[in-house]
């Protein structure tokens, strides 16, 4: 896919950056002209996908960084600013479950460990704000700047098993608000907050829930999804792209506190 936006001279941090739908932005943002500084948590899995991206005629760099240890983003700021001395765009795109927080036929909501939960609201809410405290302090100084945060179906209606994922996801989208007011009126109302919603796509750590790993076909979770969603079918990860490049480009410099869905028309549809 093609886009036109330019974002030439901008620097963008992707945390979460290697993985299935970070890769995917990391790519749209340097197609578009960014310098794409890819966080995750392996040197290895950044640099690989950094090396990719300047194969493919793009900038960018890999770096290692847990989103919630504020010591490891603290250390990865102060080498992206020694190296490029800015930073444009955050995308917050870290995030995930557990398999202990999730109830089952052999794991009823009574036995879910509160370790576990907790774990989830690290990664999901702290992993989001801490991020935002540690870059978001670089745009006041720069006096601009625009944050993306990754919120979830799940914050809208919570979906069934997954109690601490979807209430997590549901505090991105009012901290998503909530940060946009904040850094409106207490900084400068050019840094913008915004947050996008995906519907379903199929990621290493949700394919087994959604595709039965013998037959390659859905799974019956997959199955009650596929018949939720207008399109028929789960999202590719490109496909999040047009909506983050229309969020951090210029064209979206009046919005700020959305959350915009992208999820093939599963929220619009009742059932009926």
């Amino acid at each position: 896919m093609s886009y036109t936006i330019d974002l030439s001279g901008k620097v963008a941090v992707v945390t979460g950056g290697s993985g299935v739908l970070g890769a995917a932005m990391c790519r749209g943002l340097a197609q578009a002209g960014a310098t794409v500084v890819v966080l995750g948590t392996t040197d290895d899995k950044t640099s690989a996908l950094a090396e990719e991206i300047k194969a493919e005629g793009g900038k960018a760099v890999g770096f290692a960084a847990n989103v919630v240890e504020r010591s490891s983003l603290d250390a990865a700021a102060s080498r992206i600013m020694s190296e490029f001395g800015r930073v444009d765009i955050l995308i917050n795109c870290a995030g995930g479950n557990n398999p202990n927080a999730i109830t089952s036929p052999t794991k009823s909501f009574f036995d879910l460990p509160e370790e576990a939960i907790q774990g989830v609201f690290d990664l999901n809410f702290l992993g989001t704000f801490v991020p935002s405290q540690i870059f978001g302090k670089i745009m006041v100084q720069q006096n601009e700047g625009v944050i993306i945060n990754i919120s979830s179906m799940s914050a809208y209606l919570p979906i069934t098993r997954v109690s601490a994922y979807s209430a997590s996801k549901a505090a991105i989208s009012n901290f998503t608000q909530w940060l946009a007011v904040h850094f409106a009126q207490e900084y400068s109302p050019t840094i913008r907050v915004n947050a996008i919603a995906p519907g379903f796509f199929v990621t290493n750590q949700n394919r087994r829930m959604l595709l039965d790993e013998a037959t390659g076909g859905l799974t019956e979770r997959g199955q009650k999804i596929i018949t939720h969603t207008p399109m028929d079918r789960f999202g590719e990860p490109d496909e999040l792209v047009g909506t983050l490049l229309y969020l951090v480009s210029d064209g979206a410099r009046f919005v700020t506190g959305t959350v915009i869905p992208v999820d093939g028309g599963f929220m619009a549809y009742q059932g009926v």
